[in-house]
């Protein structure tokens, strides 16, 4: 009996650890197709940002007019994005992020994070994203972007900081 224990232990054990493992590695997978959207802004290359998202996605932004109206802007598509992301600027664009949580249920995974927005060493704005992404055949990609966007009272690291001075 105590054998048979023994040997329930070690499996449920071993399983635990083949899990863990599996759930660190869709993190790393999932947050990897987060920095390639942000590598790909930062380059200016439409297509590495396009590789992130599926082919249907929704957007929205939640921020606060110059009235202090809230407002929620909603986008079918990416295309918009793409353009300027493709369209030469004369800053590079950063977005800076931190506070990355992850979670992961088998296909699905939410990512939530803040993030502050730089044109070249200029700060622009700050907020939180929120993305939704799934595990398809193509690998995880971002079906749903929601973030919020304020210029005022932003809490940006210091260490982000200093790399836009």
């Amino acid at each position: 009996m105590k054998s048979v224990k023994f040997l329930t232990f070690i499996a449920v054990l071993l399983f635990s650890q083949y899990a863990l493992r599996a759930q660190s590695g869709a993190e790393t997978s999932v947050k990897e197709v987060i920095q390639n959207l942000f590598k790909g802004m930062e380059l200016g290359d439409s297509a590495m940002v396009h590789q992130a998202f599926a082919k249907q996605v929704t957007m929205a932004t939640a921020y606060r007019d110059k009235s202090n109206t809230p407002i929620l802007k909603r986008e079918s598509s990416i295309d918009d994005f793409l353009r300027a992301v493709g369209t030469s600027h004369p800053q590079t664009w950063y977005e800076e992020i931190w506070n990355v949580q992850v979670q992961i249920d088998g296909d699905f995974a939410q990512v939530w994070c803040d993030y502050a927005f730089y044109g070249g060493k200029t700060f622009s704005h700050c907020g939180i994203d929120a993305f939704h992404l799934h595990n398809g055949k193509d690998g995880w990609k971002i079906f749903h972007l929601a973030d919020t966007r304020r210029n005022e009272g932003c809490v940006i690291p210091q260490e982000i900081q200093k790399r836009h001075q």
